[in-house]
């Protein structure tokens, strides 16, 4: 009896085809990638060429929801966008005539009264080797000092940069002003035929991102439209509470504890010294300072264990590590904009490995469907006419 032969060793050339054919073992799989890639490739190349156009993207993302909506009621869609679009437009004029010239005078204010806060600052420092010698030293104190000497040159370098580039922002931001609001309204009014013409060019066979598309447009829709609404609720809870209570900049300070809520776990974090601050040197450590710092935290409490739980119940299931790491990855990669869309993209990713095809498995294979077995319950007469013999005489 001849023995058996052994298998020849795989080369590399072989292990390779066999691992792509095993990532990418359907023709959809491979369209999927392929838009992947290009959209990918598209914002990070063309980010800073094609910003209004993401960013009227974004914003017109936000406003299909309220027009689906009314079309829903049975209204024509170009009333449908003319009316979203409206009540967009009216919310921009009130918040760059009423909202943002009394955010410039309180950030004025507040940068006229930090050179005499940082003094302040400064002689509690040199304070503590005197109340607390076994716990901090002269040294550390002065070391510490000179480090914040040297960021407040640092700071003060950079922003004599930036008033040498404001003309150009200011001419960017009057650009974006105008811009931005045609591209939303177009982007409204014509999605079927602007989407019509990108699919001409698409994979035919696109069952696949089609179904991926399906599952993250509901989540990120849902996550998007859920962190406005909280960021806005957050803004105008605290901005409500700081005024009553009195707190210097109430506005810039709300504005920033409204914004906190787009970095989860890090942003609140952030947010909390720069209130904690203000307070402190308004009125030390009285009771006024204790009011705010109670007031804050239960606006952070509440936001945490109640209004986030509303808005964002089954939107996202996503480890908490592997939020931080979106964080971190995609805000490094697209600053505000990547920590703002960090968990979409997140979420995003996570609909990609979840519906991706494994080897044995054909998404969108149809299904043969068997023939029908005639049974009990299941007789169907034949209804022909049956030619009977003729009776004999």
């Amino acid at each position: 009896m001849p023995a058996p032969t052994a298998e020849p060793t795989p080369t590399f050339g072989q292990i390779l085809i066999r691992w792509i054919r095993r990532l990418f073992p359907t023709p959809q799989a491979v369209a999927l990638t392929v838009v992947l890639v290009a959209g990918f490739l598209a914002v990070l190349m063309l980010a800073d060429m094609l910003m209004p156009v993401f960013a009227a993207l974004v914003l017109a993302y936000l406003l299909e929801g309220p027009v689906k909506a009314l079309e829903r009621h049975r209204m024509p869609r170009l009333v449908a966008v003319t009316i979203v679009f409206t009540a967009f437009m009216t919310a921009l004029l009130f918040t760059l005539i009423a909202l943002l010239p009394l955010l410039y005078q309180q950030l004025a204010q507040l940068a006229q009264q930090l050179p005499a806060m940082v003094t302040e600052g400064l002689v509690l420092l040199n304070r503590l080797p005197e109340r607390y010698p076994e716990y901090i030293s002269q040294a550390q104190v002065d070391e510490l000092i000179g480090a914040v000497r040297q960021q407040l040159i640092n700071l003060g370098q950079t922003l004599v940069t930036y008033s040498y580039a404001s003309v150009v922002n200011v001419i960017a931001i009057v650009v974006y002003v105008i811009l931005v609001p045609l591209l939303v309204f177009f982007f409204l009014k014509d999605k079927d035929r602007i989407l019509a013409w990108f699919q001409q060019y698409l994979p035919r066979d696109i069952h696949l991102t089609a179904q991926v598309w399906h599952n993250v447009d509901i989540q990120i829709g849902n996550y998007i439209r859920g962190k406005v609404i909280e960021i806005l609720i957050v803004f105008g809870a605290s901005f409500l509470t700081f005024s009553l209570l009195g707190l210097n900049y109430a506005l810039l300070l709300a504005v920033l504890v409204g914004l906190s809520v787009i970095i989860p776990y890090i942003g609140a974090t952030m947010v909390t010294f720069p209130v904690l601050i203000v307070a402190y040197f308004q009125w030390g450590l009285d009771d006024p300072f204790w009011y705010v710092t109670i007031a804050y935290f239960v606006i952070q409490i509440l936001d945490g264990m109640v209004l986030v739980p509303i808005l964002f119940s089954e939107v996202v299931n996503l480890h908490p590590v592997a939020i931080i790491v979106a964080i971190l990855f995609f805000g490094g990669l697209w600053g505000f904009w990547g920590v703002f869309f960090a968990i979409p993209l997140a979420t995003l990713v996570e609909a990609v490995l979840s519906a991706w095809p494994r080897e044995g498995r054909y998404v969108g294979h149809k299904r043969k469907k068997s023939p029908r077995r005639r049974g009990k319950g299941n007789y169907r007469p034949d209804k022909r006419k049956i030619s009977r013999p003729a009776a004999t005489p």
